[in-house]
């Protein structure tokens, strides 16, 4: 099966109240994370999205059949609550719930950062100062080649650098942090020719 093909997933021919089927769910460090489909009138595709309410470390949510090396990967979220944090990701290269990148938008910090999670510990590649409003649907998009990695908020690249420390293929998928409440909608990939 080619698992680089162009994908766009909207969760609305999925069932409300459980998580989303062919993804699988997990933590990074501890904790209880609820990934769910749900019900949302705001959703850019309506009717669903998937939403994580519960709190971990670093709670994520990745399609596992997917195997890019470079592509793309973009997601629309909305940061709902957190006290500690409210953050909506994006992992790629993901090879275990202790191996890959994300980068992540945060409405509390008001800021795009990039890391690498190696052994489950994640490392500071970058951040940048960006508008990331709560209750607002936002568009995160990363783009990797090699050791090039873009990250785009809403249309705007805010991260653009390179690193070579997660090589290789792996899954891509969404992640949140701490304490957030976050909903994701219409998350695609693709792999680059």
């Amino acid at each position: 099966m080619k698992t680089d093909s162009p994908a766009q997933v909207s969760f609305d021919q999925d069932a409300p109240g459980a998580e989303p089927p062919g993804w699988r769910t997990g933590v990074t460090g501890r904790g209880s994370p609820k990934w769910r489909i749900e019900a949302d009138a705001s959703a850019p595709s309506k009717p669903n999205i998937l939403r994580q309410s519960g709190s971990g470390t670093f709670p994520w949510c990745v399609r596992p059949e997917v195997s890019l090396a470079d592509g793309y990967v973009e997601v629309k979220f909305k940061p709902i609550s957190g006290h500690e944090d409210q953050a909506g990701g994006l992992v790629w290269r993901w090879k275990d719930g202790d191996n890959y990148y994300v980068a992540r938008a945060n409405a509390l910090e008001n800021n795009v950062s990039l890391y690498y999670t190696v052994g489950g510990r994640r490392n500071t590649l970058k951040y940048a100062d960006a508008p990331v409003p709560a209750n607002v649907w936002h568009t995160l998009r990363v783009e990797f080649s090699g050791k090039r990695i873009k990250v785009a908020l809403n249309g705007k690249t805010w991260i653009e650098m390179e690193d070579d420390r997660i090589a290789g293929a792996g899954a891509v998928g969404v992640w949140t942090k701490a304490d957030s409440v976050t909903a994701f909608d219409d998350f695609a990939y693709g792999g680059s020719s």
